[in-house]
């Protein structure tokens, strides 16, 4: 399983709008989700971007883990919030047991359904036992490209709770919203709060 290469390469040629042009607020699912995590929690981050959710998490007080697959994103995010971001793709995390939590915006959807249970179950291994996870998906019908040439795996709600489901996770929380992504479509998105088992 590897990165989708034409995803990679838009945000390399994109980086710096995506730094620029997103302002510096984070997601606004963010500090909800910080909330279950006790002081000091560590977090590893998924698909950082611009850094934007990354210097929130830091600036909660949590020891963070910020990761992206593009070199041009983790480059911007270290210029911007000094973050300490690394790169890495999602078929590259190797860990175990490592993290209180892996926060996950708007970037599994970049994920073909095909290999998207590989990297749930490399999630969940990377957690410590009732560890929390965060991702949210545009929804669809039929995985494709978006109007950017990115890859968007667009799922439905009961296929991504099933593969959660699947993958050993509880779902704590879902919601449903209207958003707009940066491909200036707007759709419903689904975000969905995890935690993995006890032990």
């Amino acid at each position: 399983m590897s990165a989708d290469p034409a995803t990679i390469a838009y945000y390399e040629a994109n980086a710096p709008r995506y730094t620029l042009s997103f302002g510096q607020a984070p997601s606004r699912h963010l500090d909800r989700f910080l909330d279950h995590l006790e002081p000091g929690a560590t977090v590893l981050e998924l698909g950082c971007g611009g850094g934007r959710d990354s210097a929130r998490i830091i600036e909660r007080g949590f020891d963070l883990d910020a990761t992206d697959g593009t070199p041009a994103m983790v480059r911007k995010a270290n210029e911007r919030f000094d973050v300490g971001a690394r790169v890495m793709r999602f078929d590259e995390l190797n860990a175990e047991a490592e993290y209180d939590a892996v926060w996950a915006h708007a970037c599994l959807l970049h994920v073909a359904r095909a290999d998207l249970p590989a990297v749930l179950a490399a999630v969940r291994k990377a957690l410590r036992p009732s560890g929390w996870h965060f991702a949210n998906y545009k929804l669809g019908d039929a995985e494709g490209r978006d109007p950017l040439g990115r890859l968007t795996n667009l799922p439905d709600e009961n296929w991504l709770e099933a593969i959660y489901h699947d993958a050993g996770f509880r779902i704590a929380a879902a919601e449903r919203y209207r958003g707009e992504g940066a491909d200036g479509v707007q759709r419903d998105w689904y975000a969905l709060t995890l935690q993995s088992p006890e032990s």
